[in-house]
C-alpha cells in the first residue's frame, strides 16, 4: 500500500497542497515550526480519522475556515484506491472511492499506519492512559469491530458512573438497575480484554524480536499486560467472572461514586532483563524499549492484513544515535512506504538518500531541489 497522492485542504497552516509521490522513503527536510509535522499528522488523520497530536479535531482546521478536508489516492496492490476525509464544524465525513460510510468504524483501516514521534517515549514513561491509548488505535486499525465495542463500553461505563453517583452507599439500595448495567459492561468488557490479551501476545513476539537485535543480543524485553480484571490464564476468563469481580466491588464502588474495575484501567508494563524499564532503565533503553515496541508493529499489521502499513518518522532521528538511527531505517529499508521529517539530512546513509525522494519545507510550502 502505496500513497501516490496526497492533498490537503485547510488543515493546519495549509491553505491547499497537492503533492505526488513516486519513491519508498520519502523525506522532508525544513526548520522547526514550517509544516513537516502538520504534513505527517494529515496522512495519520487520514488513516485513524484522529490526530496524534490533538484531541480537539477543531484544531486541524485552519484558523478562520469552516472545514478541513484531506484526499489520498492510494495503490493496493495494482488497483487504485481514493479516500477523502472531510472535517467540519458539525462532525466528520469519510468516503472510500467516493461512497460515503455511515460508520468511522467502516472506514478506519482502508489503510494502515505506524507512526513514531518523540512523544511516543511516553508509551514508556508516561501515564497508563498513554498506553491505553496506543493499545486502543493500535488494535483498532486492524480490528473495526473493536472500535465499536470500545464505544459501546464507554457508554455503558458512562451511565454505570452517573448511576452509581445518584446511589447512597450509606443506605439499603436497590441494585436492580446497576445489576443490568453491570452485566452489560461485563459482556463488553470480556470481548476488550480476550482482544487486548492476543494483541500483547503477538506483540511481545515481534518486539522481543527487535529489541534484541538493536540491543545487540544484549537485552530482552517483555510487554506484561496488567489487567484489573483478574485471571490466571486467559481460557479461564469468562463474561461470569468478569461479573462477580464487578459485583464483589460494589460497596467500594458506591462508596467512590466510580468503577474501579474493567478496561478502563488497564496498564501495560515494559520489562528489559526483569526490570521495569520506566523506572529503573536509562534514557537509551526506554527509548529502544519504545523504538523496538513501534518498530514491531509493522510486521504485526502486515501479518494481521497481509499488507505493510505506511510508516511516518516525525523528528525521531534527531532523539536517536548514530547507531539507532542506522538500525531504525535498517529495519524499514525499502519494504514500506516511508516518511520521514528532519531539520537536516547529516544522520542518513547516502546509499539510502540516493533511493529517497527529498523534499524541503518552508512556510508551509513544499518545493524539491
Amino acid at each position: 500500500m502505496d500513497i501516490k497522492e496526497l492533498s490537503l485542504v485547510n488543515f493546519r497552516n495549509y491553505d491547499r497542497l497537492d503533492i505526488t509521490f513516486d519513491q519508498k522513503i520519502n523525506i522532508f527536510i525544513g526548520n522547526n515550526a514550517q509544516g513537516k509535522t502538520s504534513l505527517l499528522e494529515s496522512i495519520y488523520f487520514l488513516a485513524i480519522s484522529k490526530s496524534h497530536k490533538t484531541h480537539k479535531d477543531k484544531e486541524l482546521i485552519k484558523f478562520d475556515q469552516e472545514f478541513t478536508k484531506v484526499s489520498a489516492k492510494l495503490l493496493d496492490d495494482d488497483d487504485f484506491k481514493r479516500l477523502n476525509l472531510i472535517l467540519s464544524r458539525s462532525g466528520k465525513k469519510a468516503l472510500i472511492n467516493n461512497v460515503e460510510k455511515t460508520k468511522m468504524s467502516d472506514y478506519i483501516g482502508a489503510f494502515n499506519v505506524v507512526m513514531f514521534a518523540p512523544e511516543d517515549l511516553n508509551i514508556v514513561k508516561g501515564s497508563p492512559q498513554v498506553r491505553r491509548k496506543f493499545i486502543d488505535v493500535e488494535i483498532g486499525q486492524i480490528s473495526p469491530i473493536y472500535i465499536s465495542e470500545l464505544n459501546t463500553y464507554n457508554k455503558i461505563l458512562r451511565q454505570r458512573n452517573e448511576l452509581l453517583k445518584q446511589m447512597d452507599y450509606r443506605t439499603k439500595q436497590d441494585t436492580s438497575f446497576l445489576d443490568v448495567l453491570t452485566e452489560q459492561l461485563s459482556d463488553v468488557a470480556y470481548k476488550i480484554i480476550i482482544r487486548r490479551i492476543d494483541f500483547i501476545k503477538k506483540l511481545n513476539h515481534y518486539a522481543n524480536n527487535l529489541h534484541r537485535f538493536i540491543s545487540g543480543h544484549k537485552e530482552e524485553l517483555i510487554i506484561n499486560y496488567q489487567c484489573s480484571i483478574k485471571y490466571d490464564d486467559s481460557h479461564d476468563l469468562s463474561r461470569e467472572s468478569i461479573y462477580k469481580q464487578y459485583t464483589d466491588k460494589y460497596q467500594s464502588d458506591l462508596y467512590k461514586g466510580t468503577t474501579s474495575l474493567g478496561p478502563h484501567r488497564d496498564d501495560l508494563l515494559f520489562s528489559v532483563n526483569n526490570l521495569d524499564v520506566s523506572s529503573f532503565g536509562s534514557q537509551g533503553q526506554q527509548r529502544t524499549t519504545a523504538l523496538s515496541t513501534k518498530l514491531s508493529l509493522i510486521d504485526f499489521i502486515k501479518d494481521e492484513t497481509g499488507k505493510f502499513p505506511i510508516v511516518l518518522l516525525d523528528d525521531v532521528l534527531s532523539e536517536l544515535d548514530d547507531l539507532r538511527q542506522t538500525q531504525l531505517l535498517d529495519c524499514i529499508k525499502e519494504k514500506v512506504q516511508t516518511f520521514v521529517t528532519t531539520t537536516n539530512i547529516s544522520g542518513i546513509k547516502s546509499d539510502l538518500l540516493d533511493k529517497s525522494s527529498i523534499f524541503y519545507i518552508e512556510n508551509s510550502n513544499i518545493f524539491v531541489k
